[in-house]
């Protein structure tokens, strides 16, 4: 079944967001791995994982209604 999920990219990874980010659609039951697939954004880029404000992993899965961010690997000095 289809639903729609909240997705917010951060810093360098904007440009993988998909136009429709707001109220993306996805099936329900999809993983993280399988979202970022279908952004076509390469897994390694996935640092830090958020959903509903909750850090999550590349294989918890999304049922719809969540809102969820994703943010790179940091770098600083």
């Amino acid at each position: 079944m289809k639903s729609q999920i909240q997705l917010k990219l951060f810093a360098t990874l904007r440009e993988f967001t998909p136009p429709s980010a707001d109220k993306f659609i996805i099936d329900q039951g999809i993983s993280i791995v399988d979202l970022l697939e279908q952004i076509d954004m390469p897994r390694e880029k996935a640092k830090l994982i958020f959903i509903n404000g909750v850090k999550a992993e590349l294989n918890s899965i999304l049922e719809g209604g969540e809102r969820v961010g994703i943010f790179p690997p940091v770098g600083g000095g």
